[in-house]
């Protein structure tokens, strides 16, 4: 899962001194090499191990250093084989694996059907604490490698079978016929021996199958990867290699562009949106992806699921004019959200617009009728919590809340609750430690319904962090998961959808573009639908 942040670097004087201290020089492509290009990133919140990542920044990296059994489209999201030369199914539960010859691993290691079923069994342990371990619940056996309580009773997953170096087999708990197409996701990625053998080596340089190599990593300055060209894969890298340089301001980030100091910006400030296309004409690039934002809630806070407290919530939804909001401040790269999905699926895919109803139109005068009825704001005031490391947070909530004041007539009702970081931000949320609400930015992990619906609302998921559980909806998921026509599945999905607007689980507030940036140095900049660029395709010079 990926929470999505967009810190970029505090100051460009401290970019300077950064690139001083890890040895690099010059502007541009960051000292690397003519053909290696500089993009804005900001530091992972965990190590780079690909079922420990569920953020957009480190999976990032992944993306570039990682191929899998499937690959997204960069172009269009759709599912392909990559590593796989099939996977086949009779019965949607059991599933059997079969592996390209000549890919290896950048350390010369070959890739083999062992790769994929210890990574997952990694993953899957709970001794390892791995962020994304949940991706790995449809597999028989995960109760015992990570039971939801009390001791691991396994140290790997029963429904996972070595057949030969070529093929492995996946026995899952439930039927789900959509399971092929999750695994582009990272965290389905393979490992080498060497994260076994030297665990704390790899993590310092994390060592993948994909099309580029992390050379160096200095945290809060950058991380240079380079081309890697024993590559396999018909994706190679169009260029030397990539400087990923961390900002905690994208405001800087965008001067630092405009001043020939960085090639690509990926999240364009708002701040800056009024200015962006005279500024960089065909230089900018605004494109549809999967990304909506929402309010969550903490229902471990009693406030929160008190009898009533639904009414507050679509009071509180009714009282954002999403509107004037996207308008004001996002200048077309924001469209008002009418459902908890994203366009980018289509209505094939589960997109229904205007599924959210009444609920998500702006009128103050029932929005304040709703919050009096639920028993009013627990604790009388709103806080709405955000990662302050991106300008554009503080934009928007500031503008939500005073959209909620207007419309309750009350200057005090609502105000922003900035945290200093989006690594402090997730700590907080893992920890529980919210009392009001709090921004869900989701970018998808691989383009279907149950990636927005299950991950965020089913009892106990990944990603659940206001820690939401209804039975209705988890019975439907588990239907949907379980239906083998596509069509079926998905109307299963847009029914479990509804129980998710009944109750007001989440305030959708806009469906997000991706955007960004870049210098007359680049040529091929493009952006996939999951709003990350598409590196290996960007020329330099």
């Amino acid at each position: 899962m990926r929470r999505g942040t967009h810190a970029r670097r505090a100051a460009g004087a401290a970019l300077a001194l950064a690139l001083t201290a890890t040895g690099c020089a010059g502007t541009g492509a960051g000292g690397n090499g003519g053909a290696v290009l500089s993009s804005s990133w900001a530091d992972p919140q965990n190590p780079l191990e690909p079922a420990n990542t569920n953020e957009v920044q480190g999976g990032k990296v992944l993306d570039m250093i990682f191929r899998g059994l499937k690959r997204y489209d960069p172009k269009t999201g759709k599912a392909r084989d990559w590593l796989a030369r099939s996977i086949e199914t009779r019965d949607s539960r059991t599933f059997t694996v079969r592996l390209k010859d000549g890919w290896n691993f950048s350390n010369g290691e070959k890739v083999t059907a062992r790769s994929f079923v210890d990574a997952w069994n990694y993953g899957a342990s709970l001794r390892n604490n791995q962020k994304n371990a949940y991706f790995f619940g449809y597999i028989d056996g995960y109760d015992r490698v990570h039971p939801a309580s009390g001791r691991q009773r396994a140290d790997t997953l029963s429904g996972l079978r070595v057949v030969d170096d070529h093929t492995f087999t996946v026995r899952l708990n439930q039927k789900f016929s959509g399971f092929p197409d999750t695994l582009g996701y990272a965290a389905f990625a393979p490992l080498p021996r060497a994260f076994f053998t030297d665990h704390a080596a790899w993590v310092r340089k994390p060592v993948g199958n994909g099309p580029y190599t992390i050379e160096s990593y200095t945290k809060g300055a950058q991380m240079y990867l380079k081309k890697w060209d024993g590559y396999p894969g018909p994706d190679k890298a169009r260029n030397d290699g990539v400087t990923l340089l961390v900002y905690t301001d994208s405001n800087t980030a965008y001067t630092d562009l405009l001043a020939g100091n960085l090639d690509l910006a990926d999240d364009i400030p708002a701040a800056q949106l009024k200015n962006v296309k005279s500024d960089l004409g065909d230089r900018y690039l605004n494109t549809p992806a999967g990304i909506i934002q929402t309010l969550a809630f903490p229902y471990y806070d009693k406030a929160w699921s008190r009898p009533g407290a639904q009414k507050v919530r679509t009071g509180l939804s009714m009282a954002i004019n999403r509107r004037q909001i996207t308008d004001t401040i996002f200048r077309g790269t924001r469209t008002p959200a009418t459902d908890w999905t994203s366009p980018v699926l289509g209505a094939a895919g589960g997109y229904k617009k205007g599924l959210c109803g009444s609920a998500c139109d702006y009128d103050p005068g029932r929005a304040r009728e709703l919050i009096e009825e639920g028993g009013g704001i627990p604790g009388g005031r709103l806080t709405v919590t955000y990662n302050a490391d991106s300008g554009s947070h503080r934009q928007w909530v500031d503008a939500v809340c005073n959209s909620i004041n207007n419309a309750l007539g009350d200057d005090r009702a609502c105000v922003g609750n900035p945290v200093g970081t989006f690594a402090d931000f997730r700590d907080q949320l893992g920890g529980h430690r919210m009392t009001g609400p709090f921004r869900a930015g989701w970018q998808m992990d691989y383009p279907l319904i149950q990636n927005f619906l299950q991950p965020l609302y089913y009892t106990g998921a990944s990603s659940n962090d206001g820690a939401w559980s209804d039975e209705e909806f988890d019975r439907l998921v588990d239907r949907a998961n379980a239906e083998t026509d596509p069509a079926g599945s998905v109307a299963l999905f847009q029914r479990a959808e509804k129980v998710v607007r009944d109750h007001m689980a989440a305030i959708p507030l806009w469906y997000q573009n991706g955007n960004a940036g870049y210098s007359e140095r680049l040529s091929h900049v493009a952006l996939n639908p999951f709003s990350v660029p598409v590196y290996n395709e960007i020329r330099v010079g």
